[in-house]
């Protein structure tokens, strides 16, 4: 694992997350981990307790998890095929009172409580923009008012070397992020906090 380097220490859940692409192909994530994952999500906050956040569910073998892979752009497809689950996260956009604000920002919370869990659960999970939301769309029949945004593997972490060297690369790379005096500020925008 490539535990964060923070400035201050926080959760071992949140130090330890990151999304690696090198998956265990022989690897099961069970039924009850998945579960848990899928729980945690559930009881991510969420505007007016509008819980917008929806998933498609699939284990690796199973129809779903050949529908989602099939939707993904082809390099995930080339290293995402080898995780135990495949998820779409979707939203409802509307409901009996009409349009949900914030919906996407509840989505954003489910799947990070969804991330963390799989931390929990001894996995991992990498959240990935590339897929086709339209293929998504008709591959399982979603109604209007429901919108795919964001397809999650999930997984024991495997071997970097069985990526390609460019993935690999940054496989192996240490992990980064801003700086917190560009992340945080006070007093007036650019004042470090």
């Amino acid at each position: 694992m490539k535990d964060a380097e923070t400035s201050v220490p926080v959760h071992d859940l949140i130090r330890r997350r990151w999304s690696p692409r090198a998956l265990d192909e022989t690897a099961e994530v069970s039924r009850a981990q998945l579960t848990a994952l899928l729980e945690a999500a559930r009881w991510a906050p969420s505007y007016g307790n509008t819980q917008p956040a929806r998933y498609l569910v699939g284990f690796r073998g199973d129809k779903t998890f050949a529908g989602i892979l099939s939707t993904l752009n082809s390099g995930n497809q080339s290293w995402a095929h080898r995780a135990g689950a495949l998820l779409i996260g979707a939203v409802v956009t509307e409901n009996e009172k009409g349009d949900i604000p914030y919906a996407e920002y509840g989505l954003g919370l489910a799947s990070e409580n969804l991330v963390l869990q799989a931390i929990a659960e001894g996995l991992v999970a990498h959240q990935m923009a590339g897929f086709d939301p339209h293929l998504v769309r008709r591959e399982f029949d979603l109604p209007d008012e429901v919108s795919p945004l964001v397809a999650i593997a999930v997984g024991t972490p495997g071997d970097p070397a069985q990526l390609d060297e460019r993935r690999r690369d940054r496989e192996l790379a240490p992990r980064r992020r801003l700086p917190l005096s560009e992340f945080a500020f006070t007093d007036r925008w650019g004042q470090s906090f």
